[in-house]
Protein backbone atom coordinates (compact mmCIF):
# COMPACT_ATOMS: atom_id res chain seq x y z
CA UNK A 1 0.00 0.00 0.00
CA UNK A 2 0.92 3.33 -1.31
CA UNK A 3 -0.18 6.34 0.90
CA UNK A 4 -1.41 9.82 -0.40
CA UNK A 5 -2.48 10.90 2.94
CA UNK A 6 0.77 12.67 4.13
CA UNK A 7 4.38 12.85 3.68
CA UNK A 8 4.69 11.91 7.82
CA UNK A 9 3.80 8.46 6.30
CA UNK A 10 7.00 8.12 4.24
CA UNK A 11 9.89 6.18 5.56
CA UNK A 12 13.70 7.34 6.28
CA UNK A 13 16.02 8.92 4.00
CA UNK A 14 18.96 5.94 3.36
CA UNK A 15 21.27 8.96 4.02
CA UNK A 16 19.08 9.95 7.21
CA UNK A 17 19.65 6.29 9.16
CA UNK A 18 23.00 6.35 7.80
CA UNK A 19 24.16 9.33 9.57
CA UNK A 20 22.23 8.13 12.69
CA UNK A 21 24.01 5.01 12.72
CA UNK A 22 27.62 6.77 12.45
CA UNK A 23 26.29 9.13 15.35
CA UNK A 24 25.74 6.04 17.62
CA UNK A 25 29.01 4.52 17.41
CA UNK A 26 30.41 6.69 20.71
CA UNK A 27 29.46 8.40 23.88
CA UNK A 28 28.72 11.94 23.29
CA UNK A 29 27.69 14.67 26.30
CA UNK A 30 24.46 14.92 26.59
CA UNK A 31 21.19 18.06 25.93
CA UNK A 32 23.30 19.31 23.15
CA UNK A 33 26.72 19.91 24.39
CA UNK A 34 28.37 17.43 22.29
CA UNK A 35 30.83 18.05 19.50
CA UNK A 36 28.38 16.95 16.84
CA UNK A 37 25.53 19.41 17.82
CA UNK A 38 28.37 22.13 17.47
CA UNK A 39 28.70 21.14 14.36
CA UNK A 40 25.76 21.14 12.55
CA UNK A 41 24.83 24.43 14.66
CA UNK A 42 27.68 26.35 12.45
CA UNK A 43 26.39 24.18 9.59
CA UNK A 44 23.02 26.12 9.78
CA UNK A 45 25.07 29.72 10.48
CA UNK A 46 26.43 28.49 6.64
CA UNK A 47 23.76 27.38 5.22
CA UNK A 48 20.79 30.09 6.34
CA UNK A 49 24.07 32.95 5.79
CA UNK A 50 23.22 34.47 9.17
CA UNK A 51 24.23 34.55 12.46
CA UNK A 52 21.55 31.86 13.58
CA UNK A 53 20.71 29.94 17.18
CA UNK A 54 19.35 26.60 16.43
CA UNK A 55 17.40 24.42 18.85
CA UNK A 56 16.66 20.94 18.35
CA UNK A 57 12.98 19.25 19.27
CA UNK A 58 10.99 16.18 18.49
CA UNK A 59 8.17 17.51 16.77
CA UNK A 60 6.33 20.37 14.74
CA UNK A 61 3.90 21.03 17.44
CA UNK A 62 6.95 21.33 19.61
CA UNK A 63 8.84 23.63 17.45
CA UNK A 64 5.95 26.12 17.06
CA UNK A 65 5.05 26.44 20.52
CA UNK A 66 8.67 26.82 21.11
CA UNK A 67 9.13 30.01 18.74
CA UNK A 68 5.76 31.52 19.61
CA UNK A 69 6.50 31.12 23.23
CA UNK A 70 9.74 32.71 22.78
CA UNK A 71 8.41 36.15 21.81
CA UNK A 72 5.04 36.47 23.87
CA UNK A 73 3.49 36.43 27.65
CA UNK A 74 0.09 35.20 28.24
CA UNK A 75 -1.09 38.66 27.79
CA UNK A 76 -0.51 38.60 23.93
CA UNK A 77 -2.36 37.30 20.60
CA UNK A 78 -0.97 35.90 17.57
CA UNK A 79 -2.49 36.16 14.09
CA UNK A 80 -3.14 33.32 11.84
CA UNK A 81 -4.42 32.10 8.84
CA UNK A 82 -7.69 30.42 9.47
CA UNK A 83 -6.53 27.44 7.94
CA UNK A 84 -3.25 27.28 9.83
CA UNK A 85 -1.76 23.86 11.40
CA UNK A 86 -1.56 26.00 14.70
CA UNK A 87 -4.80 26.89 14.52
CA UNK A 88 -6.17 23.37 13.38
CA UNK A 89 -4.60 20.86 13.69
CA UNK A 90 -2.42 21.12 17.34
CA UNK A 91 -5.00 20.65 19.43
CA UNK A 92 -4.31 23.73 22.17
CA UNK A 93 -1.32 23.32 22.39
CA UNK A 94 -0.20 26.78 21.36
CA UNK A 95 -2.87 28.38 23.42
CA UNK A 96 -2.38 25.89 26.51
CA UNK A 97 1.18 26.52 26.51
CA UNK A 98 1.84 30.54 25.78
CA UNK A 99 -1.34 31.85 27.24
CA UNK A 100 -1.92 33.60 24.23
CA UNK A 101 -5.01 34.44 22.26
CA UNK A 102 -4.77 33.30 18.38
CA UNK A 103 -6.87 35.27 16.15
CA UNK A 104 -7.41 33.98 12.88
CA UNK A 105 -7.69 35.30 9.52
CA UNK A 106 -9.33 34.63 6.22
CA UNK A 107 -6.50 33.08 3.58
CA UNK A 108 -7.20 33.87 0.27
CA UNK A 109 -8.09 31.47 -2.60
CA UNK A 110 -3.95 30.39 -2.21
CA UNK A 111 -4.09 29.87 1.35
CA UNK A 112 -1.81 32.79 1.69
CA UNK A 113 -2.39 35.76 4.21
CA UNK A 114 -2.33 39.00 2.51
CA UNK A 115 -1.37 42.50 3.31
CA UNK A 116 -4.91 43.84 3.96
CA UNK A 117 -6.39 41.42 5.78
CA UNK A 118 -3.40 41.57 8.14
CA UNK A 119 -3.55 45.09 8.51
CA UNK A 120 -7.49 45.39 9.30
CA UNK A 121 -6.89 43.23 12.30
CA UNK A 122 -3.90 45.22 13.87
CA UNK A 123 -6.07 46.96 15.91
CA UNK A 124 -6.38 48.13 19.79
CA UNK A 125 -2.81 48.96 20.72
CA UNK A 126 -2.35 49.95 23.75
CA UNK A 127 -5.89 48.86 24.84
CA UNK A 128 -5.57 46.91 28.24
CA UNK A 129 -8.78 45.34 27.72
CA UNK A 130 -7.99 43.61 24.84
CA UNK A 131 -5.43 41.07 23.76
CA UNK A 132 -1.90 43.10 22.48
CA UNK A 133 -0.80 41.27 19.41
CA UNK A 134 2.95 40.54 19.49
CA UNK A 135 3.04 38.02 16.52
CA UNK A 136 2.37 37.25 13.33
CA UNK A 137 2.72 33.28 12.09
CA UNK A 138 2.96 32.21 8.60
CA UNK A 139 2.89 28.94 6.80
CA UNK A 140 5.52 27.57 4.23
CA UNK A 141 4.29 25.89 1.96
CA UNK A 142 0.57 26.87 2.98
CA UNK A 143 -1.58 24.67 4.30
CA UNK A 144 -3.26 24.46 0.58
CA UNK A 145 0.46 23.74 -0.63
CA UNK A 146 1.09 27.14 -2.20
CA UNK A 147 4.39 29.46 -1.70
CA UNK A 148 4.66 32.55 -0.47
CA UNK A 149 7.69 34.19 -3.14
CA UNK A 150 10.62 36.11 -1.12
CA UNK A 151 9.14 39.62 -2.41
CA UNK A 152 5.42 38.54 -0.59
CA UNK A 153 7.61 37.10 2.77
CA UNK A 154 8.83 40.67 2.51
CA UNK A 155 6.32 42.91 2.33
CA UNK A 156 4.59 41.32 5.40
CA UNK A 157 8.22 41.36 7.08
CA UNK A 158 7.97 45.23 6.53
CA UNK A 159 4.53 45.26 7.51
CA UNK A 160 4.93 43.10 11.12
CA UNK A 161 8.40 45.74 11.86
CA UNK A 162 5.91 48.79 11.07
CA UNK A 163 3.59 47.80 13.96
CA UNK A 164 6.45 45.64 16.18
CA UNK A 165 5.39 42.56 15.67
CA UNK A 166 7.64 39.58 15.19
CA UNK A 167 7.04 37.34 12.31
CA UNK A 168 7.05 33.62 12.95
CA UNK A 169 7.33 30.91 9.86
CA UNK A 170 5.71 27.48 10.53
CA UNK A 171 7.82 25.62 8.19
CA UNK A 172 7.17 22.13 8.14
CA UNK A 173 7.43 21.74 4.45
CA UNK A 174 9.61 24.67 4.02
CA UNK A 175 12.42 22.33 1.91
CA UNK A 176 9.99 22.17 -0.32
CA UNK A 177 8.91 25.76 -0.92
CA UNK A 178 12.86 26.57 -1.59
CA UNK A 179 13.02 23.35 -4.00
CA UNK A 180 9.63 24.76 -5.84
CA UNK A 181 11.10 28.48 -5.84
CA UNK A 182 14.35 27.41 -6.83
CA UNK A 183 16.08 29.87 -4.34
CA UNK A 184 18.52 29.50 -1.23
CA UNK A 185 17.25 28.42 2.26
CA UNK A 186 17.89 32.18 3.80
CA UNK A 187 16.39 33.72 0.44
CA UNK A 188 12.65 32.90 2.17
CA UNK A 189 13.65 32.63 6.02
CA UNK A 190 16.22 35.15 7.58
CA UNK A 191 16.94 37.44 4.37
CA UNK A 192 13.11 38.18 3.70
CA UNK A 193 12.65 39.62 7.03
CA UNK A 194 11.39 36.09 9.60
CA UNK A 195 12.44 36.85 12.71
CA UNK A 196 12.19 33.10 13.85
CA UNK A 197 11.63 29.60 11.68
CA UNK A 198 10.13 26.22 12.55
CA UNK A 199 12.13 24.11 10.10
CA UNK A 200 10.27 20.57 9.74
CA UNK A 201 12.84 18.23 9.08
CA UNK A 202 10.48 14.97 9.60
CA UNK A 203 8.35 15.43 6.04
CA UNK A 204 11.32 15.78 4.27
CA UNK A 205 12.37 12.25 4.96
CA UNK A 206 13.80 12.71 8.50
CA UNK A 207 12.81 9.82 11.70
CA UNK A 208 11.92 12.32 13.89
CA UNK A 209 13.09 16.17 14.74
CA UNK A 210 12.35 19.86 14.14
CA UNK A 211 14.22 22.53 14.37
CA UNK A 212 13.88 26.43 15.95
CA UNK A 213 15.98 28.46 13.63
CA UNK A 214 16.16 32.15 15.34
CA UNK A 215 16.83 34.76 13.36
CA UNK A 216 16.23 37.90 15.57
CA UNK A 217 18.77 37.74 18.66
CA UNK A 218 16.17 39.71 20.88
CA UNK A 219 14.03 36.03 20.71
CA UNK A 220 17.28 34.24 22.21
CA UNK A 221 16.54 36.04 25.56
CA UNK A 222 14.57 33.09 26.81
CA UNK A 223 14.03 30.03 24.47
CA UNK A 224 16.88 28.00 25.65
CA UNK A 225 14.61 28.15 29.25
CA UNK A 226 11.39 27.69 27.47
CA UNK A 227 12.82 25.10 25.69
CA UNK A 228 13.40 22.87 28.88
CA UNK A 229 10.39 23.98 30.00
CA UNK A 230 8.20 22.81 27.48
CA UNK A 231 9.78 19.33 27.67
CA UNK A 232 11.36 19.80 24.19
CA UNK A 233 15.36 19.66 25.42
CA UNK A 234 16.32 15.87 24.10
CA UNK A 235 19.06 14.34 26.37
CA UNK A 236 20.78 12.61 22.88
CA UNK A 237 20.40 15.84 20.95
CA UNK A 238 22.74 14.60 18.37
CA UNK A 239 20.36 12.55 16.69
CA UNK A 240 18.03 15.08 15.73
CA UNK A 241 21.33 17.04 15.01
CA UNK A 242 22.76 14.61 12.79
CA UNK A 243 19.66 13.97 10.79
CA UNK A 244 19.90 17.73 9.89
CA UNK A 245 23.27 17.58 8.71
CA UNK A 246 22.55 14.68 6.33
CA UNK A 247 19.75 16.89 4.88
CA UNK A 248 21.58 20.24 4.65
CA UNK A 249 25.23 18.54 3.19
CA UNK A 250 25.18 18.70 -0.94
CA UNK A 251 21.58 20.22 -0.71
CA UNK A 252 20.35 16.66 -0.03
CA UNK A 253 17.10 18.45 1.23
CA UNK A 254 16.60 20.30 -2.70
CA UNK A 255 16.99 16.37 -4.38
CA UNK A 256 14.35 14.68 -2.13
CA UNK A 257 12.12 17.88 -2.36
CA UNK A 258 12.08 18.56 -6.02
CA UNK A 259 11.55 15.15 -6.82
CA UNK A 260 8.25 14.92 -4.34
CA UNK A 261 7.27 18.25 -5.84
CA UNK A 262 7.70 16.54 -9.30
CA UNK A 263 5.85 13.90 -8.13
CA UNK A 264 2.71 15.92 -7.66
CA UNK A 265 2.96 18.18 -10.80
CA UNK A 266 2.63 14.33 -12.34
CA UNK A 267 0.05 13.82 -9.95
CA UNK A 268 -2.08 16.83 -10.61
CA UNK A 269 -1.50 16.11 -14.38
CA UNK A 270 -2.88 12.14 -14.60
CA UNK A 271 -5.63 12.67 -12.47
CA UNK A 272 -7.22 15.91 -14.00
CA UNK A 273 -7.69 14.37 -17.30
CA UNK A 274 -10.88 12.84 -15.46
CA UNK A 275 -13.53 14.45 -16.09
CA UNK A 276 -14.84 13.98 -12.78
CA UNK A 277 -11.79 15.15 -11.17
CA UNK A 278 -11.41 19.17 -10.19
CA UNK A 279 -7.98 20.47 -9.22
CA UNK A 280 -9.16 23.23 -6.72
CA UNK A 281 -5.35 25.05 -5.89
CA UNK A 282 -2.13 25.73 -8.06
CA UNK A 283 0.21 22.76 -7.29
CA UNK A 284 3.10 24.71 -6.83
CA UNK A 285 4.86 21.81 -3.61
CA UNK A 286 4.16 18.53 -3.23
CA UNK A 287 0.41 18.63 -2.20
CA UNK A 288 -2.38 18.14 -4.84
CA UNK A 289 -5.92 19.16 -3.48
CA UNK A 290 -9.10 17.91 -5.95
CA UNK A 291 -12.99 17.87 -5.42
CA UNK A 292 -13.75 14.03 -6.60
CA UNK A 293 -17.35 12.54 -6.17
CA UNK A 294 -17.66 11.22 -2.62
CA UNK A 295 -18.40 7.64 -3.76
CA UNK A 296 -14.72 7.25 -4.47
CA UNK A 297 -13.49 7.91 -1.19
CA UNK A 298 -14.12 3.91 0.19
CA UNK A 299 -12.67 2.27 -2.92
CA UNK A 300 -9.57 4.30 -3.48
CA UNK A 301 -9.11 4.41 0.06
CA UNK A 302 -8.73 0.99 0.65
CA UNK A 303 -5.50 0.87 -1.55
CA UNK A 304 -4.67 4.03 -1.27
CA UNK A 305 -4.92 6.43 1.70
CA UNK A 306 -5.71 10.30 1.79
CA UNK A 307 -7.47 12.73 3.64
CA UNK A 308 -10.82 14.44 3.07
CA UNK A 309 -10.16 17.86 3.48
CA UNK A 310 -13.52 19.33 2.92
CA UNK A 311 -16.16 16.85 2.75
CA UNK A 312 -18.72 19.69 2.13
CA UNK A 313 -17.58 19.89 -1.56
CA UNK A 314 -16.10 16.65 -1.64
CA UNK A 315 -12.25 18.33 -1.64
CA UNK A 316 -9.48 15.66 -0.92
CA UNK A 317 -5.65 16.44 -0.90
CA UNK A 318 -3.45 14.16 -2.16
CA UNK A 319 0.64 14.54 -0.65
CA UNK A 320 4.05 13.18 -2.35
CA UNK A 321 6.95 12.37 -0.74
CA UNK A 322 10.48 11.64 -1.46
CA UNK A 323 9.79 8.03 -1.71
CA UNK A 324 6.70 8.40 -4.37
CA UNK A 325 7.46 6.43 -7.56
CA UNK A 326 5.75 7.57 -10.97
CA UNK A 327 4.39 4.00 -11.20
CA UNK A 328 2.51 4.40 -7.97
CA UNK A 329 0.73 7.95 -9.69
CA UNK A 330 -0.18 6.29 -12.46
CA UNK A 331 -2.12 3.20 -10.67
CA UNK A 332 -3.32 5.64 -8.74
CA UNK A 333 -4.61 7.12 -12.02
CA UNK A 334 -5.64 4.23 -13.81
CA UNK A 335 -7.55 3.48 -10.60
CA UNK A 336 -9.79 6.43 -10.78
CA UNK A 337 -10.82 6.13 -14.29
CA UNK A 338 -11.87 2.61 -13.72
CA UNK A 339 -14.48 3.51 -11.48
CA UNK A 340 -18.14 3.72 -12.18
CA UNK A 341 -19.26 7.38 -12.67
Amino acid sequence: MKSFASDNYAGVLPEVMEALQKANSLHARSYGADELTKRVTSLFKDIFEADVDVYFVFNGTGANVLSISSATQSYNAVLCSDTSHIYNDESSAPETFTGCRFFPLQANDKGKLDIKTISERLIRKGDVHYPQTAMLSITQTTEYGTVYKPEEIKAIAALTKEHGLYLHMDGSRFFNAAASLGCSLSDISGKAGVDILSLGGTKGGMMFGEAVVVFNKELSKHIAYKHKQIMQLASKTRFIAVQFEAMLQNELWRKTSTHANKMAELLCKSISKNRHVKITKPVQANAVFAEIPRNWYAPLQEHYPFYVWKDSTHEVRLMCAWDTKEEEILAFAEAINALPE
